[in-house]
């Protein structure tokens, strides 16, 4: 393979010469295009792309070069990818269900309750069942869509919780939500709490270690009939920020998802019930974190939504001047809108209220193509 400029131009640089290179495809620069005549949809949602980089994997590295969809088309008939390529385009415009009400905007936003003594992000704040319902029942207020309800940190450095412990934290709050009428997400990588948080009114699986950290788990989540997320994480969060590596960070933690994405579909939960994750903040330096972000729009090629949790992360402080968590808003609100403007369908949020007003202002500065499309008033 021959590498090529990773801006604008043509693909002539680029070619397949590494027998069992792997393809990816990126959309570059999404844009709004209300009247749908520039472009092709970005994951069926309300963003378009013109624009793609082509990406070759093989024994001899990454080779990556970019153009406009034509310029694409042209090349992939020129190397005998064509059909691979089709294929490819196929997943990143094709619609797919997200999780959530069903009424709900995208990105759908989901808020954090973490019913913990030891969480990064609020330190214990809402341990106690009571404080964490009426945070829960706050955050509704403020417009989350779905509330996620842990009970066991996962944060760099923390220790493991049992099945029991974190069951007998988390079941009454999702208990007392459920019944106001919450969208609740169990975020939990044990079979066993799974299980009771469903029968307890949950409707939506997270799982940190996407179905691996328990034998169970993928089972339990296949006849469970709920949608599930996948994420992404190097190691285990009692020692995933010592000296994470990756070959190529985007193109890894893609290549771990396509497989638990094929897992799942193997063991009888189809891809239309799962969203994926690229776990920001676990197993990866801030840049990593910073590069994966930059590749959102990457992860559509799976098929699935497209959780992002950026949220009082640390390597917003890496970033900029070491805050505190509570103290990294401007930061989760940056990442958070780069990544809506890749596609992003669902947000991870401490900070509601502050989101939505974002998004609200987001939605009306946007990208939009104006010499092909007029900007509405």
């Amino acid at each position: 393979m021959t590498d090529a400029t990773d801006g604008p131009g043509s693909f002539r640089g680029l070619s397949v010469s590494a027998e069992g290179a792997a393809l990816y495809l990126r959309p570059l620069d999404p844009f709004h295009d209300p009247a749908g005549r520039v472009g092709l949809p970005l994951a069926g949602g309300p963003l378009r792309f013109a624009r793609v980089e082509a990406i070759l994997r093989g024994r001899d590295g990454v080779a990556r070069a970019s153009g406009t969809l034509a310029e694409a088309e042209a090349w992939g008939a020129a190397e005998g990818v064509a059909a691979g390529l089709a294929d490819r385009l196929a997943r990143l415009t094709a619609p797919r269900p997200v999780p959530g009400p069903a009424d709900a905007a995208l990105p759908r936003l989901m808020g954090v309750v973490n019913v913990t003594p030891d969480s990064f992000s609020d330190g214990g704040d809402f341990a106690d069942p009571g404080r964490a319902i009426e945070h829960g029942l706050a955050l509704l207020e403020e417009g989350a869509d779905i509330l996620d309800i842990g009970g066991e940190s996962t944060r760099p450095g923390a220790e493991p919780v049992s099945p029991d412990e974190e069951a007998a934290r988390v079941l009454p709050v999702i208990e007392a939500l459920a019944r106001a009428g919450a969208t609740i997400s169990i975020d939990t990588r044990h079979a066993v709490t799974l299980r009771a948080a469903l029968d307890a009114g949950a409707t939506i699986l997270n799982d940190v270690t996407a179905l691996t950290g328990d034998p169970d788990s993928l089972a339990t989540a296949a006849a469970s009939g709920a949608p599930v997320v996948l994420m992404h994480m190097q190691g285990q969060p009692r020692t995933m920020q010592a000296d994470p590596r990756y070959d190529d960070a985007p193109l890894d933690v893609y290549d771990f998802l396509a497989a638990r994405v094929a897992a799942c579909e193997a063991a009888g939960l189809p891809r239309e019930r799962l969203t994926i994750d690229p776990g920001i903040g676990f197993g990866k330096t801030a840049a990593h974190n910073a590069r994966i972000l930059r590749h959102t729009a990457l992860l559509h090629g799976l098929g699935c939504p497209v959780l992002i949790g950026v949220s009082r992360k640390r390597f917003i402080a890496a970033l900029s001047r070491d805050e505190p968590p509570k103290q990294r808003l401007g930061g989760s609100l940056a990442a958070a809108l780069a990544a809506v403007a890749q596609g992003a369908q669902i947000l991870r949020v401490h900070d509601v209220a502050q989101t939505r007003q974002a998004l609200a202002v987001w939605r009306q500065c946007a990208p939009y193509r104006p010499e092909n499309v007029a900007i509405p008033p």
